[in-house]
């Protein structure tokens, strides 16, 4: 057996009459979530572990590195049995994982512990469960007569707005790797996703002028032109929710927006001379985000900003793009999409108001679909987990689509 199914940290590994009956990939997924990955530390360590065992199997890797080098995403192909790189599939996740700050666990978070059937820790769900399960195929990938290359994607930062991701897709551009579809492995309960909405954050910087509070006239109060510019986007919100556009197959049929952080001011005698926000609004994958984007823009600069420069002339309104990942919309006729319908048998048409990596990729002429291992119901919370028969019925998936690149299958 390759040296990538066998290596796993033993102090993190589950007791020997757990393991027993564990899946085949319980190691690799405890070892992965053993590796503090929380979005504002660095994966290096992680995606070098990755590499080197990819490396010991035959299996080299490419890193594009971001943030000063301390990110960076992984890809790797195990190429078809004539040699051939181009063209196959994509396995992709995102490494990183979000913040445990102020949640009540019942174990380490990052000391993976099986309990019943479950696998708690950060990460397990979302989304190390399928990177693991992917990684300990591995071997069966290189057994395999491979018609077609399988490719693993493993990128950064996917939880603070997909920042690693398109990294790594310019780089395939640059290289000339075109694949022909990709599975993005977040947790969707084993069962395909073919569509999700698109996101899209900024921040606003609103600048006033500091004033006494016996002075105001001669102040500029940011914190109040802040809430007229935050009132027009929930002002938009509920439009959405009243106008549409409508898709009932998702659980919120609408677009939405929201304004999720504020801070500003100083002291309760003091005209704020500064408020910023953060705000976000995810699209439906039909609707273009960028007239939604121009119709707070124009609020701010041609409503807002003249009536602030009325008052002072030093008045701004900043808005800077956070982050961005587009909305997916699977064709069904797309090979990807019948080719994991067929290996969960499953027809159901599902669409989600989470965002994944799959809008990028299908914006790069990747064919794209969604399905993994765990409930996405778990993810972000404290005792995060992924039940043990999530991670095999995984296995049970990547098996038979392991099969399905292969010589024998497509010659069928």
């Amino acid at each position: 057996m390759s040296h990538v199914a066998e290596t796993a940290p033993s102090s993190q590994s589950p007791s020997s009459s757990a393991a027993s009956a564990s899946p085949l990939s319980l190691p690799w997924v405890t070892r992965l979530v053993s590796i503090d990955t929380v979005s504002r530390n660095p994966n290096l360590g992680l995606i070098e572990t990755v590499r080197d065992e990819l490396r010991a199997a035959g299996i080299d890797a490419t890193l594009t590195h971001g943030k000063g080098g301390k990110w960076a995403n992984l890809f790797a192909t195990v190429p078809a049995h004539d040699g051939e790189t181009n063209g196959g599939v994509v396995l992709s996740g995102h490494t990183d994982v979000v913040p445990v700050d102020g949640q009540q666990w019942d174990s380490d978070p990052f000391k993976p512990e099986i309990r019943g059937d479950k696998l708690y820790g950060r990460g397990t769900c979302d989304m190390k469960g399928f990177i693991g399960a992917a990684l300990a195929l591995v071997p069966d990938m290189q057994r395999t007569k491979l018609a077609k290359p399988i490719h693993f994607a493993l990128s950064f930062d996917e939880e603070v707005g997909c920042v690693g991701a398109p990294l790594l897709i310019a780089d395939l551009i640059k290289r000339g790797v075109k694949p022909d579809g990709c599975i993005v492995g977040e947790p969707t309960s084993m069962r395909p996703i073919i569509a999700h909405k698109g996101i899209n954050a900024y921040q606003c910087c609103v600048r006033g002028q500091a004033a006494h509070s016996s002075l105001t006239p001669k102040g500029l109060n940011a914190i109040e032109y802040a809430a007229r510019l935050i009132c027009y986007i929930r002002d938009m919100a509920d439009q959405f929710r009243e106008q549409g556009p409508f898709d009932e197959q998702y659980d919120v049929p609408f677009s939405t927006a929201q304004t999720s952080t504020i801070s500003g001011g100083n002291a309760l005698n003091t005209v704020p001379a500064e408020c910023r926000f953060q705000f976000e609004f995810r699209n439906l994958p039909t609707l273009d985000p960028e007239p939604i984007f121009a119709r707070i823009d124009t609020y701010a600069r041609e409503t807002l900003l003249p009536k602030m420069l009325r008052e002072h002339p030093s008045a701004a309104i900043e808005i800077t793009k956070i982050a961005a990942a587009p909305g997916l919309d699977a064709s069904e006729q797309a090979a990807i999409t019948q080719l994991v319908r067929a290996l969960t048998a499953d027809q159901d048409k599902r669409k989600v108001a989470y965002g994944t990596e799959a809008g990028l990729f299908s914006n790069a002429g990747i064919p794209s679909i969604v399905c993994g291992p765990g409930d996405i119901q778990q993810a972000h919370k404290a005792n995060e987990f992924v039940e043990l028969e999530q991670l095999a019925a995984c296995e049970r998936f990547l098996r038979k689509f392991i099969h399905s690149m292969s010589v024998e299958a497509v010659a069928k």
